[in-house]
């Protein structure tokens, strides 16, 4: 019988007897692999400490040498923070452990075997592809996406407030990029005061921050835009504060990215104009790690059981 905890109600033994392994991750997959026990799956850890009082997570690494002792389990949760373009997962709990996404992990798995991954980088999209291993970018569904956006959010205003010698109240903000994380932290700033400017491509999303009480306005508008910020936000994976844009921000502006790889901000052409800049991905992990494992623990079930079901759901292009 599954025990939820105070404040889990909503918790339920969904993921009775369907086994999982969990490949690495930081400290919100080691929370996420609390929650998937709670909710009665048998979880399969690699590269994580033991997790006393519960009885169903099983930690590989005392089966024998990995990957040889991988049991068979019905679906594969590797981390938020994915891999390296070589297919070295980036995060393990357990000092001392290497974790690769590659042939000799892959082949130990039936065809369909679906695997959940922040994001799948090109090497392991080709890798699991050979095998016929099913992707699924967790970093990608709408409802990870959207709950992600609140620590998200959350850290990049500590940041902006630990590190601008002005407060947040009366500063002038610049966002650039109104998707899941930049309307949440349209939201955030304007009820901290702050004087907020909302820059995107989308008619809709730059309708949606007006009503929000942003001044909105179009990316090809921004040279007229940043010569008054005080702090921008960028939210967009490409480059679009160029070294043209750049020289016309003031010197004590500052830059914080939260946008995936390869992030949108000339840090070089930042650097060599004194403008301070800040790549900062991955903040929930970082900022709020127990709300982000959480966040996992509560949708991955579904995406684990949608997957399993005769319809399933579509995998991550390749």
């Amino acid at each position: 019988m599954i025990t939820l905890r105070k404040g889990e109600a909503e918790l339920q033994a969904t993921l009775a007897g369907i086994r999982i392994l969990v490949l690495g991750g930081d400290h919100r997959e080691v929370e996420m692999v609390r929650c998937l026990a709670r909710q009665g799956g048998e979880v399969y850890t690699v590269g994580h400490r033991p997790y006393p009082g519960y009885e169903n997570v099983l930690q590989v690494e005392s089966l024998g040498p990995f990957p040889e002792a991988i049991p068979k389990v019905d679906a594969i949760i590797a981390p938020m923070s994915h891999t390296d373009s070589t297919g070295k997962v980036r995060a393990v709990p357990e000092e001392g452990v290497t974790i690769w996404l590659d042939d000799r992990l892959f082949e130990r798995f039936p065809p369909g075997t679906p695997l959940f991954i922040g994001k799948a980088l090109p090497v392991v999209k080709e890798t699991a592809g050979r095998w016929g291993i099913r992707l699924f970018e967790t970093a990608e569904d709408d409802e990870i996406a959207v709950l992600n956006s609140i620590p998200t959010a959350e850290g990049a205003i500590q940041i902006a407030m630990e590190e601008l010698p002005i407060t947040l109240h009366g500063s002038r903000s610049l966002v650039l990029g109104l998707g899941r994380c930049g309307l949440t932290l349209v939201r955030m700033l304007k009820g901290l005061g702050v004087k907020v400017t909302a820059a995107a491509r989308n008619r809709a999303q730059l309708a949606r921050a007006a009503e929000m009480g942003a001044e909105a306005v179009p990316l090809d508008a921004l040279g007229e835009v940043v010569p008054a910020v005080d702090v921008v936000f960028n939210t967009i994976p490409a480059l679009v504060l160029t070294r043209e844009l750049l020289e016309k921000m003031p010197k004590e502006a500052l830059i914080i990215d939260i946008a995936s790889s390869p992030g949108g901000v000339d840090f070089e052409a930042a650097a060599d104009l004194g403008i301070k800049g800040i790549l900062a991905p991955g903040l929930p992990g970082k900022v709020a790690p127990i709300t982000a494992g959480r966040i996992l623990g509560k949708c991955l079930p579904r995406m684990i059981l949608s997957a399993l079901s005769s319809e399933g759901e579509t995998p991550a292009k390749s």
